[in-house]
Parts: C-alpha cells; structure tokens; sequence
C-alpha cells in the first residue's frame, strides 16, 4: 500500500528550509509544520521579510559589505578613518568589530575565503576590488581580520603579500587567551600563540 506524500508546496518548504546551515532533514520538517500549525503569521512574515531582503539588499560599491544604497552608511560617513581598512571575510565578522566600538576605520568585507579545494580563487572573494580600494591613495595600513582557520590564514597571507607588494603597512589581528578565560583551559595552541605576540607592559 502507497504511503501519503506531503502536499507539493510542504516539501518545497522543508527543501528551503534545509538550505540554512545546520539545518537537517528533521529539524528543517519540524520548523515547517511549526509554522504551518502554530505560526502561520510568523510564516508570511518570514517569507515577506526574505523577499524584501533578497530583492532591496546589494553590495556596497566600495566596501562590498551589504546594503540597500550604493555606498553604505560606514563608508559614507565623515567620522571614520579613511587611512585604516579592515579587511574581514563577512559581514557578520565586521559587525563584531563594529560591536567592540574600538575601530573608526573603514572595511573591506570578501564574503568568503580562499580555498583551493573548493574551487573559491581570488577573483571570487573580489581580490581586484580590494586592491583598488586599498590602493586609493587615502590608506595607509591594512589590518587583515580574516579567521584563524587554515582558509583564514591562507587568505590573509595571500592578502598581505600581495598589498606589501605594493608598499602598503599591512597589520595582522592578534591572537591570544581571551578576556576572563583561565589558562588551565586554554588550547596549547593559543597560549603559544600569546606568547609569541605578548606585548610590553
């Protein structure tokens, strides 16, 4: 006997659904009949908010990063530094930098990394963008705020070549033991690394 499918338009949900990362197959059906049960005015305005966001939301010309104008507020503005650049991998990543409220430089977001393996080169992460932004004539040091993944690292050396190349002062995020964290349980990793970066007091 033939088991009962979900309707057409509850499968395409749950495939949707299953696009946002660590989202399964479970999770992506449970999320689906919640809103279907339980929720279907948070639905319509998920969908609505995802379709107005797909549809009003662009690059930055100059920064890369995401907004609904051609120049984005940050790069826009008067107040911030226009001889520092900061270079970081998403948008999220600038947000927390933007978040310490230590920083009055502008940004260069890549949306990615390099990586080889996957097929992702220097034109797909806009490595011709950054040059020219960097190259302006107004910056004067580039700090490279990639991740401190294998991907990360490998991008940030590529990157800091590359502008050294060209005589720009190109800095590097320092890595060490967090704020409040206890060195009995901190990976050897970065208290080697703190080490190797401490600085005078």
């Amino acid at each position: 006997m033939a088991t009962q499918k979900p309707p057409s338009a509850l499968i395409a949900l749950i495939e949707a659904l299953r696009r946002l990362p660590g989202v399964g197959p479970k999770s992506a059906q449970r999320i689906a009949y919640h809103l279907l049960q339980h929720d279907r005015d948070g639905a319509a305005l998920l969908g609505q908010a995802l379709t107005e966001a797909v549809t009003r939301i662009k690059h930055c010309s100059l920064c890369n990063t995401f907004s609904e104008t051609g120049v984005c507020e940050t790069c826009s503005s008067p107040r911030r530094d226009a001889a520092l650049l900061c270079v970081v991998e998403t948008p999220s990543d600038q947000l927390m930098i933007e978040q310490t409220l230590t920083y009055k430089g502008l940004y260069f977001v890549l949306m990615g990394h390099l990586s080889p393996i996957d097929g992702i080169g220097p034109k797909d992460i806009h490595l011709e963008r950054l040059l020219t932004r960097a190259t302006d004539g107004a910056v004067t040091e580039v700090i490279l705020a990639t991740n401190f993944t294998n991907e990360g690292e490998a991008t940030a050396h590529y990157i800091g070549e590359m502008l050294k190349a060209r005589g720009l002062k190109v800095s590097r995020l320092a890595r060490g033991v967090p704020v409040g964290g206890e060195l009995e349980y901190t990976d050897a990793g970065t208290i080697a690394q703190a080490v190797l970066e401490r600085r005078r007091t």
